[in-house]
């Protein structure tokens, strides 16, 4: 049997090593093109496996799988589910241009800090939707055009610069705020959300790919799992409608806040 040992761009990375993560990123990529939060599974067994060298290196090889994944369900949600392109691509675009900047300081932002205002932030949103079982059922703008453009330009710079940083949860604010201020329902919102994702993906990979950060054998494996889990999950959810996205939605919620609880608590 090879030995992923001997491959170039993994890491010393043992076999057994690489399936365990390209089978973590097939689940990621399923979780994420629902309701996003792949990056809760994904990115920490990377952290916990990878061996030697630096964190950034599994952000940045992370990356190369999410915009994989990301790209295969935006393009499946395409097929399936109605999306405001002129609102999606302004937001795409500024969204990539914030998780350009994300990047570059990825390494230089005290990841303590940010982790206990995204778990705030985490807690109030997950509390909001379960309070209110109607929310993003349907399609209920509250705005007009030019102002729903502006909440998901500044939405969209925001959560990118945090996607560069490779913070946790960004297609899941992603999905929020198109459901609880802009007014979508879940399954128009994680069609939208998808569109935006790949931008953030290649907006850190902008910095990542000529910084040399990444890794090439483990990021292509891992990418063509994600795909195909993005492609299965941007399917069910396509079939179930905005209430199976929502529940998951909240699923994915809990797991944010437990897993950053942690960090905070442990001071990580």
């Amino acid at each position: 049997m090879l030995d992923a040992l001997a491959w170039p761009g993994f890491a010393d990375l043992s076999l057994a090593g690489l399936l365990f993560l390209c089978a973590a990123a097939f689940l990621a990529g399923a979780v994420d093109a629902i309701v996003g939060g792949g990056g809760l599974i994904q990115l920490p067994a990377m952290l916990l496996l990878v061996p030697g060298g630096e964190v950034i290196h599994s952000l940045a090889t992370n990356k190369v799988a999410s915009v994989a994944g990301t790209a295969a369900a935006a393009r499946t949600y395409a097929k399936r589910t109605p999306i405001d392109w002129r609102s999606a691509l302004p937001m795409a675009l500024l969204a990539l241009l914030g998780s350009l900047g994300g990047a570059i300081f990825a390494d230089a932002l005290p990841s303590g800090v940010l982790n206990a205002v995204v778990l705030a932030a985490i807690v109030v949103v997950a509390v909001h939707t379960w309070r209110r079982p109607d929310l993003g059922s349907v399609d209920a703008p509250r705005f007009g055009r030019r102002g729903q453009l502006v909440v998901m330009l500044l939405g969209g710079v925001l959560l990118g610069f945090w996607d560069g940083i490779a913070g946790p949860g960004t297609g899941s604010f992603l999905v929020f705020l198109l459901v609880g201020l802009v007014g979508f329902a879940f399954l128009t919102a994680s069609a939208t959300a998808k569109v935006v994702n790949v931008a953030t993906n290649v907006g850190a990979l902008l910095f990542f790919i000529p910084a040399g950060k990444v890794l090439w054998g483990l990021g292509l494996c891992m990418a063509v799992s994600n795909a195909a889990g993005s492609v299965l999950g941007a399917s069910l959810a396509s079939r179930r409608g905005s209430g199976f996205v929502r529940r998951v939605f909240l699923t994915v919620a809990v797991g944010l806040v437990v897993s950053l609880g942690w960090k905070v608590a442990a001071g990580i």
